[in-house]
């Protein structure tokens, strides 16, 4: 699918000039690596919501165009400093060993990352996504969306590195990340009281974080999982791969009042005991709240761009991460707990059903985005190295 690295001087990268623009291709020097530095090459990356989001021009800070996106993403390391010896979690590191990198990088030394460890995702100065928050520059020479990465941990001493089991596949992954923050978004209403083995759950959306939370949800003791979303095929079909026990549909239920009534009628009782919005759409929130039994518990994790939320300001519940609960992203510690269940979970979920493979060129991601956008897959993933995957 990808061509090979024409020589060792030359790595392609996807670049982007702005919001509503093509991807062009582009190649780059390889950089020397340092001694606590690593070049990793990209066997997979997908495309996640937000990268969809920075293209709308949705993205509520200027951003540093042109630049290269893509972070879900998993790779090898080729070529590796003597002082980078093992990962985040005390895993020896090697060249040959697959790694995943985390979006989002907590700096370790700001007053959120000492003092409140458990929200260190509000890390004050946070690497890679920093850059576009108004620092200098992130761990990753480019994103993911490129035949390599680089990684300088003396350069950004808060860049994490996470290895991957020996033996699992660089398609899964890249689930990693965007499985992790399903994970602590179900751990925050756990340690509010707020989700209990047995519950019954509700989960607004049907795209990719909205199938990981039903695999989540499940694996962490629900006893009841239903979805909606849109349409029917790929998405609400593979949530009922992944355990849903039923799926309601925006297309049979266009009206709010309409999808509250089929709730009500599917779960019986008085209405869930969790509802976690997955879908991005400000209006879910005052929806699902009416889906939720008097005391359940309702997680906002799908929102936070200003798109569609100026009036509302709902977005704000998700992205000061407030316990109503707003679960945004992840910990640098709840990295692991999304590999081992990948790990884990490998032969219970048809992980591969959800992720759409597209040739690393400018058409080929010019592809996965629409893809993405039209809702005709349901994880576009990017192949930067076929010959890796």
């Amino acid at each position: 699918m990808s061509p090979a690295i024409e020589s060792d001087s030359d790595v392609r990268v996807a670049t982007f000039d702005g919001p509503g623009t093509d991807p062009v291709i582009r190649k780059v020097a390889r950089p020397a690596v340092p001694q606590r530095g690593a070049l990793i090459r990209i066997g997979a990356c997908g495309v996640c919501g937000t990268d969809l989001h920075i293209l709308k021009g949705h993205w509520p800070k200027p951003l540093p165009w042109p630049f290269t996106l893509g972070h879900e993403l998993a790779g090898v390391i080729v070529e590796k400093g003597d002082g980078l010896t093992e990962d985040f979690m005390g895993l020896p590191l090697s060249v040959g060993s697959k790694i995943m990198l985390p979006p989002l990088m907590p700096c370790g030394r700001c007053h959120y990352c000492v003092h409140y460890p458990e929200t260190a995702n509000k890390c004050l100065t946070p690497v890679y996504y920093g850059r576009y928050l108004g620092f200098e520059k992130p761990p990753h020479l480019w994103g993911g969306w490129a035949e390599m990465v680089y990684v300088d941990l003396d350069d950004l001493p808060g860049t994490k590195i996470y290895r991957l089991p020996d033996d699992m596949p660089l398609r899964l992954g890249t689930l990693a990340e965007p499985l992790t923050s399903c994970i602590r978004a179900f751990n925050r209403a756990i340690r509010c009281q707020g989700f209990r083995h047995g519950d019954t759950v509700i989960i607004q959306g049907s795209g990719p974080i909205g199938v990981l939370a039903t695999a989540a949800a499940r694996e962490m003791g629900a006893g009841r999982v239903f979805v909606i979303g849109a349409p029917e095929t790929p998405r609400l079909a593979l949530c009922r791969e992944f355990g849903a026990d039923g799926t309601i549909s925006l297309e049979a239920h266009p009206a709010p009042e309409g999808r509250i009534a089929a709730v009500r009628e599917m779960i019986g009782g008085f209405g869930a005991d969790l509802v976690m919005d997955c879908s991005g759409h400000p209006s879910a929130g005052p929806e699902g709240i009416e889906m939720l039994r008097d005391g359940g518990t309702y997680v906002e994790m799908g929102q936070f761009t200003d798109a569609g939320a100026i009036e509302t300001n709902w977005h704000r519940i998700c992205t000061k991460d407030v316990n109503v609960l707003g679960s945004w992203a992840f910990t640098a510690n709840d990295i692991p707990l999304g590999i081992a269940m990948l790990d884990r979970a490998r032969d219970r979920f048809p992980w591969q059903q959800m992720q759409t493979l597209f040739p690393f060129s400018e058409q080929g991601v010019r592809d996965a985005i629409d893809a993405a956008m039209a809702m005709r897959s349901v994880k576009s993933t990017i192949v930067p190295c076929e010959e890796i995957l």
